[in-house]
């Protein structure tokens, strides 16, 4: 057996929110390679063409749609385009959020609800939507997003963010207990931090994150990509209701530890996007 049966994926049909870049950009790109018809949907409709004429000319199949995932109507008009072009869909992967930073005393309340909106709505639109499709066609799926560590722990900045991605993994365990028993897993990948495109961390950044990480380096989005497509694989036929760590052992250690100075509460980096 080829290490791409054992996934379980080939002729699947996947559909990945936020496909055109970063994360899923290579989320697109490794559900392809494990056999799976894609539907590579972006905010951006030229990032999503990139990305199917890539996996179309590998010998994939794949094809481009745009979609506002914090918009129901325009969630379901994709959702719609892609079964009706390559039938019901089997599992998601969904990467989408952004970082919306202050001090709690100072955020607007249009932040703290675009905090809430980018990060928490645009996974429960999609999910529902696809779910009710599962549930109709009386086929089992998986579901899996990029949650974060920044819902598991605090830190001076993160409060708006921080919230929405807490939220997201009780959400994750709320649909993996409401939506087991149609056979659907919902699972969530936890990044630290993770060198997408719109991320910047500068020298000062790396070198503060060679000191706080045991791996001594932030994740590549390639890596986020093959935990996610893990999740909605058949290795993963047992996993719901889980949010993995996909840290390089960030929350696995003391935060003075190995750090020369002792500070380590200081942002990294000005943007943090998936």
């Amino acid at each position: 057996m080829s290490s791409t049966d054992m996934l379980g994926l080939t002729g699947k049909v996947g559909i990945v929110w936020g496909g055109g870049y970063g994360m899923g950009e290579r989320s697109s790109i490794r559900l392809a390679e494990a056999g799976a018809h894609v539907a590579v949907v972006d905010l951006v409709q030229e990032r999503a063409e990139k990305v199917a004429a890539e996996i179309n000319a590998s010998g994939g199949k794949a094809i481009a749609l745009t979609a506002d995932v914090t918009d129901e109507p325009s969630t379901l008009a994709a959702l719609e385009a892609a079964e009706a072009a390559l039938g019901p869909v089997d599992v998601m992967i969904t990467v989408i959020g952004l970082g919306v930073w202050g001090q709690l005393v100072d955020f607007t309340l249009e932040q703290w609800e675009d905090a809430h909106r980018l990060n928490l709505t645009s996974f429960f639109i999609p999910a529902r939507a696809v779910a009710r499709s599962l549930i109709k066609n009386g086929k089992p799926g998986a579901i899996a997003c990029v949650s974060s560590v920044s819902g598991l722990t605090a830190a001076p900045n993160h409060g708006g963010y921080g919230a929405a991605k807490a939220g997201m993994i009780n959400l994750v365990r709320t649909m993996a207990n409401e939506w087991g028993q149609h056979g659907i897993r919902v699972n969530a990948a936890m990044p630290g931090s993770c060198a997408t495109p719109r991320l910047n961390f500068g020298e000062e950044g790396l070198a503060k994150m060679r000191e706080m990480l045991p791996l001594g380096r932030p994740a590549e989005p390639d890596e986020l990509a093959k935990a996610l497509v893990f999740l909605v694989s058949d290795l993963a036929s047992y996993v719901t209701g889980d949010n993995l760590r996909v840290d390089g052992g960030w929350t696995s250690r003391f935060l003075m530890q190995g750090t020369s100075s002792g500070s380590v509460g200081s942002n990294v980096a000005s943007v943090k996007a998936q």
